[in-house]
């Protein structure tokens, strides 16, 4: 299976990586359980079954999957009669009808959040022709959806990471659910994140609880499996303590190199990094290790099984959506980000399908002396000469006097930036953000791009006409000093540790605290769930009850709300900074 990426595959066992620094490859550490690796070893667990059902996520090689099963089966001396759910689906014209209402258009970044479930892509009277062969040993019944088939049977469900499933879609490798070719890499993505991941994470759901192997499938001929059971122990475990997810990491236009730089165990061969992918469910896995193997399941598993334990009182109004989301922005000797806003929640509503709306803050991890970040509006804007400007840069080409209209104001370590929905936006050079957000994170409009091309030689989309539907003129001269830069001020404090709080602003559902300490602090959960990153210092040691695990700088991790309290211990020899967000309890 191809994939187009600069990333490293997932290695089979966890590698040793440089001490105290950054950890690629966070992983739970099984204590006592069983990883296994290849389909001889998975096939080996189940073939007393007499009916196995192989389901999973799009992108799964399929080919690959049934292939070996056979195959090892037939080598034991077995009969083995398949069903491949791919000839029970509707035809592909019914399916392209079906999905087209949510696919936007000639848009190429938006469209809207499917209601569409994964049985309504199957034929139902094909369906009710599934038998099974008495006349054989085991009957196969494999490919996404083989949980529809309406027959009992051992269930395997295979996972890919969303990393994966991409990189193999920019090779063009896979396609969308139910479609025979494949689409532009745009297009393709749109289709995935709004109708076939809704539609694939509702049967996940559904299935989690009925799961009696799970498969990473995303090193090609070497699965690594465990129980069902042993997965929903150890999600139910870490709804009670903590978790990091996986980072992934992507080159863009705009990308620096303090990642670089910094992250050694990353593949160094790549012009920059632009993103690192923190923490944000729709896209991060989670690994679990168990005597050196690794195996990747998507993070959303754990908000499917545990949302209560996980997010406490904030459960009730976001249920299995995560709501906070940690990234990297890196510009650091790279170029400014585009100039851009993001949706009213009632816009992301009514236009995408949306619970809630992409509420930002640029929390500055570093920055050179001559960083800065573009925010709100000059006093004297006319909106109707902003557009007009807009559009004509967008069709000559001429470089836009973007300080003409928006303000650019230094920025420095430590400081917050409040962008709340509606407010024109972008990170200039030389900074390293921490974005704190709610999760949603595809919905940017973009005005203005510096006149350049993607990697690949591409213009980057714009949104200006969808910018001018959200825009708030009223952030503008004063207005941004006072109301869209955190003034943070000493909440509490003891011996050796003070906590100060970074206010966000009234729109934004999340709060922001900075813990700095020299030994220690203990902190309360107060039945939510904190998302924490070490912004300064080398590492912390985080203890829980019976749990301790250590953090380096600038990892982030989340500590579930069922936790209660915890402790940070500070490892290394200067005073340790954390940045710890949660909702607000009035936005529960």
């Amino acid at each position: 299976m191809k994939r187009k990426t600069s990333q490293f595959l997932l290695p089979l066992e966890k590698p040793s990586h440089h001490k105290n620094v950054y950890d690629i490859y966070p992983s739970v550490h099984i204590k006592d359980g069983f990883i296994g690796e290849g389909y001889e070893t998975l096939v080996d667990e189940i073939c007393k079954e007499e009916i196995i059902i192989l389901d999973g996520y799009v992108g799964v090689d399929w080919e690959e999957v049934s292939g070996s099963f056979v195959q090892i089966l037939r080598n034991k001396g077995l009969s083995v009669a398949t069903c491949n759910m791919q000839d029970y689906l509707k035809s592909e014209d019914e399916i392209e009808q079906m999905v087209d209402p949510y696919l936007g258009g000639d848009d190429p970044v938006f469209g809207y959040r499917t209601a569409l479930k994964l049985h309504d892509y199957f034929d139902e009277a094909k369906l009710s022709t599934i038998k099974i062969e008495e006349s054989t040993d085991i009957t196969i019944i494999y490919g996404t959806g083989a949980g529809q088939c309406n027959l009992k049977g051992y269930l395997v469900y295979f996972d890919l990471p969303k990393n994966e499933l991409q990189f193999r879609m920019r090779a063009n490798e896979i396609t969308n659910l139910g479609v025979n070719s494949a689409k532009n890499t745009k297009q393709m993505y749109k289709h995935f994140y709004f109708v076939d991941w809704v539609v694939l994470n509702k049967e996940k759901k559904r299935l989690l609880p009925k799961i009696d192997l799970i498969v990473d499938q995303q090193r090609p001929k070497h699965p690594t499996w465990m129980t069902g059971a042993l997965l929903r122990q150890q999600l139910t475990k870490m709804s009670k303590t903590y978790f990091r997810v996986r980072p992934w990491f992507e080159p863009g236009v705009w990308g620096g190199q303090w990642i670089k730089d910094r992250f050694k165990d990353l593949n160094q061969n790549v012009p920059n990094y632009a993103w690192s992918f923190e923490m944000i469910v729709p896209e991060n896995g989670m690994l679990f290790e168990c005597d050196g193997k690794l195996l990747e399941v998507s993070f959303d598993m754990l908000m499917f099984h545990e949302q209560k334990n996980v997010l406490g009182k904030a459960a009730k109004r976001f249920q299995d959506e995560f709501p906070i989301r940690f990234d990297f922005l890196d510009t650091f000797d790279g170029g400014n980000l585009s100039v851009q806003c993001h949706p009213t929640p009632n816009y992301i509503k009514k236009e995408f399908g949306e619970n809630f709306t992409q509420d930002e803050t640029y929390y500055i991890l570093d920055a050179e002396e001559d960083a800065d970040v573009y925010l709100g509006f000059q006093e004297g804007i006319e909106p109707k000469a902003f557009k007009k400007a807009l559009e004509h840069s967008s069709e000559t080409k001429e470089i836009l006097d973007v300080e003409k209209y928006v303000q650019r104001i230094p920025a420095k370590k430590h400081d917050l930036f409040l962008i709340p929905n509606g407010t024109i936006h972008c990170s200039g050079i030389n900074n390293m953000i921490l974005e704190i957000s709610a999760t949603p994170y595809i919905f940017t409009f973009k005005m203005y791009d510096w006149q350049r091309l993607d990697l690949e030689g591409n213009p980057r989309p714009l949104n200006i006409n969808r910018a001018f539907d959200n825009l708030n003129f009223n952030r503008k001269g004063k207005v941004v000093q006072d109301t869209l830069i955190s003034k943070p001020y000493v909440f509490s404090s003891g011996k050796e540790w003070k906590k100060i709080h970074l206010p966000t602003h009234s729109d934004h559902f999340y709060d922001i605290f900075r813990y700095e300490f020299d030994n220690e602090v203990t902190i309360e959960t107060l039945n939510q769930c904190h998302v924490l990153m070490l912004v300064e210092g080398t590492s912390i040691e985080l203890e829980l009850a019976d749990e301790c695990q250590i953090f380096h700088y600038a990892e982030t991790f989340a500590v579930s709300a069922a936790a209660n309290s915890y402790k940070l211990v500070n490892k290394g020899g200067e005073k340790a900074k954390v940045i710890v967000s949660f909702v607000k309890d009035e936005a529960c």
